[in-house]
């Protein structure tokens, strides 16, 4: 499965529990996040898709890191399985 695929079912998905995930662009900052999931009482999600299979590149793990280190919540997405998993997660929020 592409990692475009991959990221609308993510967007339908998100929608569907009442939340957005629009696509999150910041010219001049490599390797930040595909998408930010904004739910519900002010929940704030990063979210990187990959194609099935492939790792974080190096700056990618870098926003990680720092993402985490500020308290944010992180993840990396690379199937229908992850996305469900995701979405059964953060429906608790």
């Amino acid at each position: 499965m592409r990692e475009s695929a991959l990221e609308r079912r993510l967007v339908r998905e998100v929608e569907k529990i009442g939340g957005l995930a629009p696509k999150f662009v910041s010219p001049g900052n490599n390797g930040v996040n595909d998408r930010l999931v904004i739910l519900n009482d002010g929940v704030t999600i990063y979210v990187e898709m990959k194609a099935p299979g492939k790792p974080l590149r190096p700056l990618q793990e870098r926003w990680k890191r720092k993402l985490l280190k500020l308290g944010h919540r992180h993840y990396k997405l690379d199937s229908n399985e992850d996305i469900d998993r995701f979405i059964d997660e953060v429906r608790e929020f």
